[in-house]
């Protein structure tokens, strides 16, 4: 770091298409929140950032618009993402940016191309941070869980967020095979808003969809099943109605998407080396990300590939926790990181 080790100002960051995490070093998760930008549509200028972006999502009078700049892990409108960061990155800070940028490692989706990787290392740089890295999502979700990923023994491991589920078998400090595929907890949600709009005629907005989810949603039989009231408008006469649903319902609207999941796990499984496949036979899978948090997911991943399958307790933060872990041992970790770094000089 120089002549100050202690003005270290280092950043795991977790971009995310739900939530952007920041942990910073020596000071723990600083920043969890969701990423949405709120424009005033005439003059383009950013009137909320985060959470008071989210809250007006689907509420918003006329002149303001709130947009999610991330779409499926990576970026859709790089001006918003910059701002973003950069309104994020200032209040994480501890030193004005002429005294000390910081340093950043972030997680990005291993099926990433590389115009992708460009576009989030320059709105970081951009965003005044001095030097970018960055490592695909499920190495950096090992590392944050404390799997040795320099061992020669293979883990499997499953990140489930917002835009992508990346699949990836980890041993001696790369990813012997990975899938990543654009399905996540934003396809989960369209499902939900399609199912009702088809079988009800009633329109949810997103926020919604995201909170039947929650509360309802599962991906396996449950032993008690669950149910709720939903309010939305009503397509034929156009007034606000209020239903009930049941997660039975709720579980076939979202088998879609969790079927491509199951695929492209098995097809993981099918590439994975015999050696590394009997070390999976022994540990199982590792599931992380948000929506690995979907009740019975699990339970459904064990049913369809007889692996044990075992969900970690804080499956939200390991990203960004594995990110700040790299760009604090850089040296240990330099083979985990994807080959675009640019120093800022």
């Amino acid at each position: 770091m120089g002549v100050f080790p202690f003005f270290s100002n280092d950043l795991g960051i977790d971009l995310g298409t739900a939530n952007t995490l920041v942990y910073v070093s020596g000071r723990g998760l600083l920043i969890d929140e969701p990423s949405v930008v709120a424009l005033d549509k005439s003059s383009r200028r950013v009137v909320a950032i985060g959470l008071e972006a989210k809250r007006m999502l689907g509420r918003t009078p006329g002149e303001i618009e709130a947009i999610r700049p991330m779409k499926d892990g990576v970026i859709a409108d790089f001006d918003l993402v910059e701002q973003m960061l950069k309104y994020f990155i200032r209040r994480v800070q501890k030193y004005p940016s002429f005294i000390l940028r910081p340093r950043a490692v972030i997680g990005v989706p291993s099926g990433i191309t590389e115009v992708e990787k460009r576009a989030v290392v320059d709105s970081a740089e951009s965003a005044g941070v001095r030097e970018v890295y960055l490592v695909a999502e499920p190495m950096a979700s090992a590392i944050g869980m404390g799997i040795p990923v320099n061992e020669p023994s293979g883990n499997m491991v499953i990140d489930i967020g917002g835009g992508t589920a990346e699949i990836a078998v980890i041993a001696l400090f790369g990813m012997v095979c990975d899938m990543s595929v654009r399905v996540g907890g934003d396809e989960m949600d369209e499902a939900i808003v399609s199912y009702l709009k088809k079988t009800y005629n009633l329109l949810v907005g997103e926020s919604t969809a995201e909170q039947i989810k929650i509360q309802v949603g599962s991906a396996f039989p449950l032993e008690d099943e669950l149910e709720m009231e939903v309010k939305g408008r009503d397509l034929v006469a156009g007034i606000p109605k209020t239903l009930r649903i049941t997660s039975t319902e709720i579980r076939d609207a979202l088998n879609e998407p969790i079927s491509t999941i199951v695929e492209a796990v098995k097809q993981a499984l099918e590439q994975t080396p015999p050696e590394l496949s009997a070390d999976i036979l022994d540990k199982g899978i590792i599931m992380t990300g948000g929506s690995s948090l979907l009740r019975g997911l699990d339970e459904r991943l064990r049913q369809e590939t007889n692996l044990p399958v075992n969900v970690i307790d804080d499956p939200l933060t390991c990203v960004a926790r594995g990110a700040l872990k790299i760009i604090e041992n850089l040296d240990t970790y330099k083979p985990v990181l994807l080959n675009t770094h640019r120093k800022n000089r």
